[in-house]
């Protein structure tokens, strides 16, 4: 019974790890077209090519897309086909829109706390810095 179990659990194991290298291309490197090919069909789409470098077996741009999106795509380097396109969000906009939207604001004046009604404090503390 245990060995069953084993050879089950081992079987998914190695099976499921199949399945999580499948984002991988595995394009044999002799069909592999040039980088240059990459780049000249991507700018002819009006793409602006920062950098191309192989990753996990594929070619990965990162660019700017034709509609002015900062982009990081995986090519199959035999086909150049696209495999997968991620866009890149700015987020740094979102907050210097939102600093900005602050720095028009007024400063509300803060409210001196007050001192307690049960006597305790006479007086406002004094400090000094030397």
């Amino acid at each position: 019974m245990k060995t069953t179990s084993l050879a089950l659990c081992l079987s998914l194991l190695l099976i499921s790890g199949t399945i999580l290298a499948d984002d991988d291309c595995d394009d044999p490197i002799a069909n592999w077209q040039p980088r240059e090919a990459l780049r000249q069909q991507l700018q002819a789409e009006g793409w602006i090519v920062y950098r191309i470098k192989v990753d996990d077996g594929c070619y990965e741009v990162k660019a700017q897309d034709n509609q002015g999106h900062r982009v990081e795509a995986s090519f199959a380097p035999a086909s150049l086909e696209l495999m997968e396109l991620e866009r890149e969000d700015d987020d740094d906009d979102d907050d210097e829109r939102q600093d900005r939207n602050t720095e028009d604001r007024q400063p509300t004046p803060a409210t001196e706390p007050s001192a307690p009604a049960n006597g305790i404090v006479n007086n406002r503390p004094t400090v000094t810095v030397e």
